[in-house]
């Protein structure tokens, strides 16, 4: 293994605290016209490369650093990752002149960047997106090169991808699953655009996704069949179950939250799926939950454990949630996603503005709140025009218009 150079600025997490945040980074020369940066703001910082190609210097963020989440290699790096994502990094100047020796800029390559990119700068996980591009638009266009791409061959890729079926079910999530395709691959695409490694975008530009292709309405649990759900879960499952409905969180939320979290009627939520930390807002029922849930527990521990006092891990809600709904008579049986969707549903049947229920449970496009729970809410606007809306004096009359 390579010797490690070291920095005692910015090795280490507990040096990186001491650090001021600035807008500009700290730099510690790796190689000869090879720099590491670290840049501090006032969350977690970030990992840039610099490199002189052809005597200019160009720079990239390649991750963040590890500052407050476990280095997973990928999204978040520690000091010895961001080193070696360093010395494997490509820059701009490098990828053309490999572009310009080896020819046509590909589809393929488009979609290496973009990943690249995206794992840089995103917090969401990249499994499903890298699985669709393997699966889906490699195998059809990644060895055409990019400028020889035609609105023609693109429409044509996408309305392959979609299921020929009597079942117009099947037909509708065929099609929403092409959309999302083409959303990948516009994306990468357009990456390549602004970096300027392709001329023209009207190919692309022009392709439309399918229309009616979005998802049904969701499907939520009325109260009854929550309540029958919470008494047919065995052990601590239960737990999680009666926080979700509380609290609208997702599965990965809760099994992340600590004692330490839970700050009077509000939850501090570090990690999400934006990337963004949020609030979770509690009822004085939740509230009471909480406090009785976090008594005794030093604030680094986790709230909701295994009932082998393990914590809960990725997929270990499936199994005892079918098994709760087989029990409960929950048919067909849902995921414990449905709870956040039922939390929202409830909040909206009950008259809660949709701008305050997408605030509530951490979706910051409203348009996704008022396309999944705008229909439940109908009633509460009545009301609400009925109560607020004063009358501008129209008299009634008892004449009744002649027919012709």
């Amino acid at each position: 293994m390579a010797r490690l150079p070291r920095n005692a600025k910015f090795e280490t997490r507990a040096a990186r605290a001491r650090l001021a945040s600035q807008p500009r980074a700290y730099w510690r020369q790796i190689a000869q016209g090879l720099f590491i940066g670290y840049r501090k703001g006032k969350t977690a910082g970030v990992w840039i490369a610099r490199h002189l190609v052809g005597g200019k210097y160009q720079q990239a963020v390649i991750g963040k650093a590890d500052d407050f989440q476990d280095a997973d290699g990928q999204v978040y790096l520690d000091y010895r990752q961001a080193i070696e994502k360093v010395q494997a990094c490509e820059f701009e100047g490098v990828r053309r002149a490999r572009v310009l020796k080896a020819g046509a800029y590909t589809v393929s390559q488009a979609l290496d960047d973009y990943l690249e990119d995206y794992i840089a700068r995103s917090n969401k996980a990249t499994y499903t997106i890298s699985a669709n591009i393997r699966k889906n638009i490699r195998p059809a266009l990644g060895r055409t090169a990019v400028s020889r791409l035609t609105t023609k061959a693109i429409r044509k890729w996408h309305t392959s991808l979609v299921k020929t079926s009597s079942d117009s079910e099947v037909v509708r999530k065929s099609r929403h699953t092409a959309n999302k395709n083409l959303s990948t691959l516009k994306a990468a695409l357009n990456f390549a655009y602004r970096e300027e490694r392709v001329k023209e975008d009207r190919a692309w530009r022009l392709v439309r996704p399918f229309r009616n292709a979005d998802q049904p309405r969701v499907r939520f649990l009325a109260f009854p069949e929550a309540i029958r759900l919470i008494n047919a879960c065995e052990g601590n499952f239960r737990f999680l179950v009666q926080a979700a409905l509380l609290t609208g969180c997702r599965y990965g939320e809760l099994v992340r939250m600590t004692a330490g979290d839970v700050q009077g009627a509000r939850i501090y939520i570090p990690e999400t799926k934006s990337g963004h930390p949020r609030h979770a807002y509690l009822t004085e029922e939740g509230e009471r939950f909480f406090v009785s849930h976090t008594a005794g527990k030093s604030a680094a521990e986790l709230i909701f454990q295994r009932d082998d006092g393990k914590p809960w891990g990725k997929s270990h809600q499936n199994r005892p949630m079918q098994k709760a709904c087989e029990v409960a008579k929950i048919t067909p049986a849902v995921s414990f996603h449905i709870l956040r969707h039922s939390y929202a549903a409830t909040l909206a049947q009950e008259g809660i503005p949709l701008q305050v229920i997408a605030k509530a449970i951490g979706d910051v496009d409203t348009r996704i709140v008022e396309r999944h729970y705008a229909h439940l809410a109908s009633d509460y606007v009545l009301d609400a025009l009925r109560k607020g809306m004063p009358e501008v004096g129209v008299e009634v009359s008892n004449v009744v218009p002649i027919s012709r």
